[in-house]
């Protein structure tokens, strides 16, 4: 004989199901950064689908409550999406990689349907559940707000339980996995206590999540470490023994020489360093502070070309400092390494206390958008002394919109502004690709003459602009603001 879900069940069942919704939401951003890049059009699409899937879900299991017996169906509802979210992020990492190169329609599919199917599925169990606890419509306003409550509730604890400990703390996949596992333990126990007997549907959803925890825990990672933003990945040059590649989400990141941090094997590195070694004396040292660590290469270049050089470095990623230590030999005396957002760690700084600020924090797919503003350059000119020199690396493709910006928003707060790049990408003489360029900005005059010297010198390849040529290359680019930064929409992806 059935009988009914007790109320503790019953708000289980719709605290599970609702925090579940929300935890498949923020992890699938975290899955989709390496392939659409963490940007608001992302965050936008992901919530989106979450709000549609919300809606359907609640609507089309309200409307099928009245149709059937509620519990015949809780328990695949919770199956079902149990087995669709533990074999998400292989599903989407498949789809992401085949992918690569070939455009994001296929991922935004996939992405699509691994969220949307478990939230409208998940999103069910709450109107279901909730016909069950009516039994007299003298109470459905108390059963209903009560219900309601505690699915708030619980979408509140998946938001938090995320966002603070479970990102931290484990690999998506893992939490993924954990969760579908959670899901179909669910779905058996309903089964139990509706006494009915485990039917196909849920083992087969069993099935399915043995299957993937199984491909999880013995198929190959693809990851040395996944931080709480990237997968992190230290790759081995083979050219070159002591090489290091910081691989951060399938991009190249940072490239460190275990025995010989003078060796900077990217340009845009080259030509930072190029800057620092033209706007300071020869072997002095300075007083840096980087926005944004990855590897720490230019850290550990001032390091070893000017013995006693104050570091400090803002790095968001905990994660990415780990893999500095343990994979990366970081020397805890090359620099003082704080886990802290940028902005926060800018305003943390004292005035005129640094001859030389470091931004390297902006991706090929995402930006910081608050780390560009004319009230982070403000705070940037803020820490540095009168003879202080601000260097930027940027990223950027096509037009160079975001670039352009970001460069007028420096000659807003500086004096003397110059941006270093390819020639064709600063309009010499034919149309570039797009790629790395630095910013270099300060009060007082750093001698580009010497610059372009050391850069012909390194063999980057790069060229210096200034002057009227950059003032026609920036053009009418509009100044970014923190009311008003646009980011995302002007940086454009690369695309091969």
């Amino acid at each position: 004989m059935r009988v009914d879900l007790g109320e503790r069940t019953a708000a289980a069942l719709v605290f599970l199901s609702s925090a579940a919704v929300l935890v498949v939401e923020l992890t699938a951003l975290r899955l989709l950064a390496p392939y659409l890049g963490l940007t608001l059009e992302t965050s936008t699409m992901v919530i989106g689908i979450a709000l549609a899937a919300i809606a359907a879900g609640s609507w089309a299991g309200g409307t099928y409550a009245d149709l059937v017996d509620p519990r015949r169906v809780l328990a695949p509802l919770l199956g079902v999406s149990g087995a669709v979210v533990a074999v998400t992020p292989f599903v989407v990492r498949g789809t992401g990689e085949a992918a690569t190169g070939s455009g994001s329609g296929a991922v935004l599919l996939v992405a699509a349907v691994t969220i949307l199917v478990p939230g409208a599925l998940l999103s069910a169990v709450t109107p279901m559940v909730t016909k069950l606890q009516l039994q007299s419509l003298d109470r459905t306003g108390t059963v209903v707000g009560r219900l309601s409550g505690i699915g708030t509730v619980g979408a509140i604890a998946g938001t938090v339980l995320t966002g603070f400990v479970l990102v931290s703390r484990l690999r998506v996949s893992t939490i993924l996995l954990a969760l579908g596992l959670l899901l179909v333990l669910g779905a058996v126990v309903v089964e139990v206590l509706l006494r009915r007997r485990v039917g196909r549907g849920t083992g087969t959803a069993a099935a399915v999540v043995v299957v993937g925890g199984l491909a999880a825990a013995l198929g190959p990672g693809g990851c040395d470490a996944e931080t709480t933003y990237h997968c992190a990945e230290v790759v081995a040059d083979p050219a070159r023994e002591s090489g290091r590649t910081l691989v951060l989400d399938g991009l190249r990141h940072s490239y460190v020489d275990l025995d010989d941090p003078t060796h900077l094997e990217f340009a845009y590195v080259r030509a930072i360093a190029s800057v620092t070694d033209v706007a300071f004396a020869p072997g002095d040292p300075v007083r840096a502070y980087h926005l944004g660590g990855g590897g720490l290469t230019l850290p550990r270049y001032l390091a070893a070309v000017r013995p006693g050089t104050d570091s400090v470095v803002s790095e968001i990623d905990g994660g990415v400092v780990r893999v500095d230590r343990q994979l990366l030999a970081l020397d805890e005396a090359v620099a003082e390494v704080r886990v802290e957002d940028g902005r926060l760690g800018l305003a943390r700084l004292d005035e005129a206390t640094r001859d030389l600020v470091v931004g390297d924090a902006f991706g090929g797919v995402s930006v910081p958008w608050h780390l560009t503003t004319r009230e982070a350059v403000a705070g940037i000119e803020r820490v540095l002394d009168d003879d202080g020199v601000y260097v930027a690396n940027l990223i950027d493709y096509g037009d160079l919109a975001f670039a352009r910006a970001e460069v007028a928003t420096l000659e807003e707060a500086f004096e003397h502004v110059a941006v270093l790049g390819e020639p064709g990408d600063l309009g010499e003489p034919a149309p570039g690709r797009g790629g790395n360029l630095v910013a270099i900005a300060s009060d007082r005059p750093v001698d580009l003459d010497a610059l372009q010297e050391l850069l012909t010198e390194r063999e980057t390849g790069w060229i210096v602009l200034t002057g009227p040529q950059l003032a026609s290359w920036v053009g009418d680019a509009e100044v970014l603001t923190d009311d008003h930064a646009p980011v995302d929409q002007l940086l454009q992806a690369y695309v091969s």
